[in-house]
C-alpha cells in the first residue's frame, strides 16, 4: 500500500520542477455554500493538470537504463501530456496510447511534447493490452495513469501542499477517475490530519467508484458517456482501492449539468478556466453542499485543458448536456 514516505519522496523529486500552485478562495462561494472553501488550482500546473506530478515522479524514479529504453502510457489526455512532458525533460522517448475521441487540444499537446501517439477506439479496444504489447515489444517501461505507486505518490503531493497552505481542514474533495489522485491525497492528508474526511468526486454516469465503495469490492462498468473525459474510467485501480476502501469517507456523484455550472462559476466569478473533469470536485461540493455547511473544505481544481471552441459551447449551451 502507498505510504506517506512515498509522497514525501515524490515531493522532493518535484521540488523546483512542478509549480507550487496557489490555493484560491472566494467569498462569494463561501457565502453561497455556507462553508470555507480552499481550492487547489492544479489547472495552473505544468501541462495544465495535476497529472504532471505523477508523470514526472514516475519517470524521474526510473534508472538511467530504464529511461534509455523509453516509456509507454495510455490516457485520454492529461496523463498522456504529463508523461510526454516528463519524458522530454528527461531526454527519453515516450509512446502514448490515446483514444480516437481524445480532445484535440490534449492530442496536439502530447505530440507537441515530442511523444509518438498511437490511436485506439476506447469503446472497442483495450488500452491496457495495447500499452502492454508496445512495452513488451520495445522494452519500454509502462506507466499506467493511476494504478501505479509512483503515480499515486506524485499526485498525493497536491493534497500535501493544500494542507500545508490552507491548514487543518474538516474535509477534502478530490476528483476521482481511476483513484490515483484520490488515494495519493488521502494518504498525505490523513497522515497530517487523521480526523480529516476524504471524498472522491465522479460523474453520475461513471460512478463505478461509488458503487465499489458501497459494495465493498471493485465494480466495473461500461465506458461512461460523460462530458468529463478525464473520468471515463471503467473501474478503480487495485492499488488505489487498497487506500480508498479503508480511508475514504464517501464518493460524491455529480450530474454533468452541475459540472457545467461549476465551470461557469469558476470562470465568471473567479476568472479560472476548468475542463469538465477539473471542475468535478467543485461541482460535487456545490451539489452536496448541505453536508459541508459550517466546515473548512479543501477542493481540487484538477485541470484546465479544454479548447476554446468546446469551452464556449459548454458555457453557451451549444453543446447540449443532460
Amino acid at each position: 500500500m502507498l505510504q506517506f514516505t512515498d509522497v514525501e519522496a515524490a515531493a522532493a523529486r518535484l521540488k523546483g520542477v512542478a509549480h507550487r500552485t496557489p490555493v484560491l478562495t472566494s467569498r462569494t462561494l463561501d457565502a453561497m455554500l455556507g462553508a470555507q472553501v480552499f481550492m487547489k488550482a492544479e489547472n495552473l500546473q505544468r501541462m495544465g493538470a495535476f497529472k504532471f506530478r505523477g508523470g514526472y515522479n514516475s519517470v524521474n524514479a526510473l534508472s538511467d537504463d530504464q529511461r534509455a529504453k523509453g516509456v509507454v502510457a495510455f490516457s485520454s489526455g492529461n496523463h498522456a501530456q504529463a508523461v510526454a512532458l516528463a519524458a522530454k525533460l528527461h531526454g527519453c522517448k515516450a509512446t502514448i496510447v490515446m483514444p480516437h475521441d481524445a480532445p484535440a487540444l490534449k492530442l496536439a499537446a502530447t505530440r507537441g511534447y515530442g511523444a509518438e501517439v498511437v490511436i485506439y477506439d476506447r469503446y472497442k479496444e483495450d488500452r491496457n493490452a495495447i500499452g502492454k504489447r508496445i512495452a513488451d515489444e520495445t522494452g519500454a517501461v509502462l506507466i499506467p495513469p493511476y494504478d501505479y505507486l509512483p503515480v499515486m505518490a506524485g499526485q498525493g503531493t497536491a493534497g500535501l501542499e493544500l494542507l500545508q497552505d490552507a491548514g487543518a481542514l474538516d474535509a477534502m474533495i478530490v476528483c476521482a477517475g481511476g483513484g490515483g489522485f484520490l488515494s495519493g491525497c488521502t494518504v498525505a492528508a490523513r497522515h497530517l490530519h487523521p480526523a480529516i474526511r476524504m471524498y472522491g468526486a465522479e460523474p453520475e454516469r461513471g460512478n463505478d467508484m461509488q458503487q465499489s465503495l458501497r459494495e465493498g469490492r471493485i465494480v466495473s462498468i461500461d465506458v461512461p458517456r460523460t462530458i468529463c473525459d478525464g473520468q471515463q474510467t471503467q473501474s478503480v485501480g487495485k492499488h488505489p482501492w487498497e487506500v480508498i476502501r479503508s480511508q475514504v469517507a464517501g464518493i460524491l456523484a455529480v450530474p454533468d449539468p452541475v459540472v457545467v455550472e461549476a465551470m461557469r462559476f469558476a470562470f465568471e466569478r473567479m476568472k479560472v478556466v476548468l475542463e469538465p473533469s477539473g471542475a468535478c470536485a467543485l461541482a460535487a461540493l456545490m451539489h452536496h453542499r448541505e453536508q459541508f455547511r459550517g466546515q473548512r473544505v479543501g477542493v481540487t481544481l484538477s485541470g484546465g485543458n479544454i479548447g476554446m471552441d468546446r469551452f464556449i459551447a459548454l458555457m453557451t449551451g451549444a453543446e447540449v448536456v443532460d
